[in-house]
C-alpha cells in the first residue's frame, strides 16, 4: 500500500471527533488520505483496506462499538487513547538551540512494578527524544524540554511518578558533554 499510516489516521480521526459513526469512519479517513496523497486515483481499494484495519483495531481493543438507536458508533477505549497519545508524542521533537545554556534537564521517575508498561514507555520515549541514561530511572538532556515532559506526564497520568529538574552542574559531566557534542 504506500507509506500512509492508516492506523494512525483512523485513531486520530476517532480521537478528534470523539464518537464517530461506523459508516462515517472510512470516508473521513479517505479524505485525509486524499490530502496526503492527492494524485491517487483509486480509493476503492483503500476503503476496503480501511474497513479491514478498523475490524482489526476493534478486535485488538482499540475501539469499542456503542449503539445509539439504530446507529453504531466507534469510541476509543483506554488502550486506544494510550496509542493516540503515543502517536502524538512521537510527532513531537525538541528544538536544539545553537548555543547551549549550560543547564541540564533531568527527568527522574519512580514507577511501581504494576505500572511496568508506563515505565518502559517513559524510557523508550526519553531515549527517542535524545535523553541519556544517567542512572536507572534518571535521564538527562541539555536542551529545554519542560513542555514535552509535561505533556508526557499528563498524557499518561504520571504526574506523581515523574519529576523534571533543571540543574547547573552534574558531577563528572564531561562524558555527557562529549555525548551531546557540547563545549
Amino acid at each position: 500500500m504506500n507509506n500512509i499510516n492508516y492506523k494512525k489516521i483512523i485513531l486520530t480521526t476517532v480521537a478528534t471527533v470523539g464518537l464517530i459513526g461506523v459508516a462515517v469512519v472510512a470516508p473521513n479517513v479517505l479524505q485525509v488520505i486524499k490530502q496526503i496523497s492527492p494524485k491517487k486515483k483509486k480509493f476503492i481499494r483503500e476503503k476496503y483496506y480501511t474497513n479491514k484495519i478498523i475490524e482489526k483495531m476493534l478486535k485488538d481493543g482499540l475501539f469499542s462499538k456503542v449503539r445509539k438507536g439504530n446507529d453504531e458508533f466507534l469510541e476509543l477505549t483506554e488502550k486506544g487513547k494510550y496509542l493516540v497519545a503515543q502517536y502524538n508524542l512521537g510527532d513531537l521533537e525538541i528544538e536544539k538551540t545553537k548555543k547551549w545554556d549550560k543547564k541540564w534537564r533531568v527527568v527522574i521517575f519512580d514507577v511501581e512494578e504494576k505500572k511496568r508498561s508506563l515505565r518502559d514507555f517513559l524510557r523508550l520515549n526519553l531515549e527517542r527524544i535524545g535523553f541519556r541514561k544517567l542512572q536507572n530511572s534518571v535521564w538527562v538532556f541539555p536542551y529545554d524540554c519542560e513542555e514535552l515532559v509535561y505533556l508526557l506526564k499528563t498524557e499518561f497520568f504520571a504526574d506523581s511518578d515523574v519529576l523534571y529538574m533543571e540543574v547547573n552542574h552534574i558531577e563528572n559531566e564531561s562524558w555527557l558533554k562529549e555525548i551531546f557534542g557540547l563545549s
